[in-house]
C-alpha cells in the first residue's frame, strides 16, 4: 500500500462515518498522510482527527475513535492506533489485498457449496462475504404493510438485518417511512421495478422506470449488471487462454480493492439505519471501479499470460462475487450475459 492508497482509504473511511451519521463534516478533498515520527508507532500516521474535531462539535479522541472503528481490517492496514491528543498511527500489511480477494472468494465458494449441498453438508458451508454477527441478539418487528415501495423496502430491510446477525421479521409495530411509488413488474420487469424503489433514499422520490430499461452507462442498474456480465465473459476467455483466477502477486487497484474493502462495514451500516439505497450506491461504486480495472486483467497483444493476470484474475472475480452478493440482498439478479 502506497502512502496515496493510505490516503484513500482514510478518507473512504471518513465518507463512511457521514453516510452512517457518526460524524456531521465534508469529506475533505485528500488526506494527509506520513512517514511516523519518532515516539509514534507505525509506519505511517495522519491527523486528519484533529483536522475534523472542530467542524464535527466532537473532540480529536473521539473522532479518532469513529475512524479507527472503521479503519480497522481494510485492505492494506494490520492496526490502527491512536496516540497523543488524536493522531491515527497505521501499520501496514504485506499482500493485503491478496487476503482479501481470497477471503472473498472462499466465501463465495461456501456459499455456492451451501446451496448446492442444502439437504446434506449446508451447514458446513459460511456466510456470504459482508454477513456477519454484529447484530446478533437483536430482535426486530415489522407492522406489516401493503404499500408497494414500502413492503419492498421493509423486505429487503429484513434481509439486511438477518445478514448481520439480527432476527428480523413481521409481527411488531415498527414502521419504514419512505415516500409513495408504485411497484411495476408488469411494466418494468422486476429488477429495474425493485431498483426504481429501491437506489432511492426513503426521504427522495423513486427513480424513474423508463431509463432504466436502456442499456445506456448513464443508467446506473445496467452498469452493475453489466460489470458482473463482464466479470462472468472475463472468466470464459481466460479460461480459453489457460488462465485460472488466482491471487499470486499483488496488484495496484487501490479504488477496487477499497470499494471490495468496504462491502461488510456498508451492509452492517445499511441494517442498521434501515437503508437499502446505501447498498445500492455501493454496487454502482463497485461497478464503476472494476470496469476501469477490465481492461488490465486478460493478455494484450504478444502479451504473455502470467501471475500478474492470474491475480488481476482474481480480483475480477471477486468484484462480481460482491456484486452478485449485493444484487441477491436487494432482490435483484446478476446476469451472466446481457
Amino acid at each position: 500500500m502506497t502512502p496515496a492508497d493510505l490516503s484513500l482509504t482514510v478518507q473512504h473511511a471518513v465518507r463512511r462515518a457521514v453516510d452512517d451519521g457518526a460524524l456531521r463534516v465534508d469529506v475533505l478533498p485528500r488526506v494527509k498522510v506520513e512517514r511516523a515520527r519518532p515516539g509514534g508507532t507505525g509506519d505511517y500516521a495522519s491527523n486528519i482527527a484533529l483536522s475534523l474535531a472542530r467542524p464535527s462539535g466532537r473532540s480529536a479522541l473521539d473522532v479518532a475513535g469513529v475512524l479507527r472503528e472503521r479503519l480497522q481490517g481494510a485492505p492494506g492496514i494490520l492496526a490502527v492506533d491512536i496516540t497523543g491528543p488524536g493522531f491515527l498511527n497505521f501499520t501496514l500489511r504485506r499482500d493485503a489485498g491478496g487476503d482479501l480477494v481470497r477471503a472473498i472468494l472462499a466465501a463465495g465458494a461456501a456459499g455456492a457449496a451451501g446451496a448446492a449441498g442444502a439437504a446434506g453438508a449446508a451447514g458446513a458451508a459460511g456466510p456470504p462475504y459482508g454477513h456477519g454477527s454484529a447484530l446478533a441478539g437483536t430482535v426486530v418487528r415489522f407492522a406489516e404493510v401493503t404499500e408497494s415501495r414500502a413492503l419492498v423496502v421493509t423486505d429487503v430491510v429484513i434481509r439486511l438485518l438477518r445478514s448481520q446477525g439480527a432476527d428480523a421479521g413481521f409481527g411488531g409495530d415498527q414502521r419504514i417511512h419512505v415516500l409513495g411509488g408504485d411497484y411495476l413488474p408488469g411494466t418494468l420487469g422486476v429488477d429495474a421495478a425493485r431498483w426504481s424503489l429501491l437506489r432511492a433514499a426513503p426521504q427522495d422520490r423513486v427513480l424513474d422506470g423508463p431509463p432504466l430499461l436502456v442499456q445506456h452507462e448513464r443508467n446506473s442498474l445496467f452498469r452493475v449488471r453489466y460489470a458482473h456480465a463482464r466479470v462472468r465473459r472475463l472468466l470464459v476467455n481466460g479460461a480459453q487462454l489457460g488462465l485460472r483466477p488466482s491471487y499470486e502477486t499483488d496488484i495496484h487497484a487501490p479504488e477496487l480493492l477499497g470499494v471490495l474493502g468496504d462491502h461488510p462495514v456498508v451492509l452492517l451500516s445499511a441494517a442498521r439505519h434501515r437503508a437499502p439505497d446505501r447498498v445500492a450506491r455501493h454496487l454502482e461504486a463497485t461497478a464503476d471501479a472494476l470496469l476501469a480495472f477490465q481492461h488490465t486483467v486478460l493478455p494484450l497483444g504478444d502479451e504473455k499470460p502470467s501471475a500478474a493476470h492470474r491475480s488481476r484474475l482474481a480480483l475480477a472475480e471477486a468484484a462480481g462475487t460482491v456484486l452478485a452478493g449485493g444484487l441477491s440482498l436487494l432482490g435483484i439478479s446478476a446476469p451472466d450475459q446481457i
